[in-house]
């Protein structure tokens, strides 16, 4: 025995039905299929997949498969997605969706008779993917940076502000920061509670990277981090040496090498000639 919903002008209400071959032209009519939930910063998409007809696709959703209601916006659509990110509140809860198949024209066929297909499970609060966030990385002092981070908005309004996502986790949203030294490999992370932090412990005088993404603890571990942001740089004020690689260090000591050598044997030569002439001056003047 399944279930499917049995689409009125009303909210949707619950009907049993033996899901069995399809007869007629309702045989040839399309399932939805690969559904799936596409959400970024709470907008939430709807995804399925089916083979082109002349179809439409009715959506309903619900929390406790109880109380089915059908989006505004997805009833008879012949796109294979629904934008469901008003309809998915509380965020906190756990939606489900059925994509009924539908005639593109009223006809004496039952609705209940069409396919549906039931999406997975989606949680907005726990499962939405956070987009990178834009930062900025000031120089406090000498081994020590200030790092400022911006929140990512959300699709949701409020008293005409766009609500950004730490107006939805609050106290949950944390960002983590990794960093690490230019010309190193080896890298840091530390965890912010709040949208700004200081970095100490830094060697004076060199260049760190630095990049940001959102961290909700609170989450399961698939979903606690967000997207890690474009990275940026502090200036370095390292001399000569320090910008030098060692095979360029060794490489410029060998030809200073060679010049010294140089020099030395040039100096001994002219002291020789010197010498010479010196002496077959004395010579004339003896005579």
């Amino acid at each position: 025995m399944f279930t499917s919903l049995w689409f009125t002008s009303a909210p949707f209400q619950k009907r049993d039905f033996i899901y069995g071959p399809l007869t007629g032209k309702n045989g040839d009519a399309p399932k939805a299929e690969n559904v799936r939930w596409l959400s970024l910063d709470f907008k939430t998409l709807l995804l399925w997949t089916a083979t082109p007809s002349n179809y439409t696709f009715t959506v309903g959703y619900s929390w406790d498969d109880s109380d089915w209601m059908r989006s505004p916006n997805c009833i008879q659509i012949a796109e294979t997605e629904c934008d469901l990110s008003k309809e998915l509140e509380p965020l906190r809860r756990t939606f489900i969706a059925d994509i009924q198949t539908e005639p593109d024209k009223m006809t004496h066929y039952e609705v209940e008779d069409l396919p549906h297909t039931y999406s997975p499970p989606f949680n907005p609060y726990g499962q939405s993917e956070i987009s990178a966030a834009n930062f900025t990385v000031e120089m406090v002092e000498e081994g020590k940076v200030s790092v400022t981070i911006q929140d990512p908005l959300t699709s949701f309004h409020k008293y005409g502000k766009q609500l950004s996502i730490r107006d939805i986790f609050k106290s949950d949203l944390q960002y983590k920061i990794s960093y690490y030294k230019s010309g190193n490999t080896g890298k840091r992370d530390i965890i912010f509670a709040s949208n700004r932090g200081e970095v100490s412990g830094l060697d004076g005088g060199h260049s760190y990277c630095f990049m940001v993404a959102a961290f909700i603890p609170s989450r399961d571990k698939a979903y606690q981090q967000g997207a890690w942001s474009i990275q940026q740089c502090t200036p370095g004020h390292k001399n000569a040496f320090q910008d030098l690689s060692l095979g360029a260090l060794v490489g410029g000591l060998f030809i200073l090498a060679i010049v010294l050598v140089v020099i030395v044997a040039v100096t001994v030569v002219c002291c020789r000639r010197r010498a010479r002439s010196s002496r077959t001056y004395q010579s004339s003047s003896v005579v």
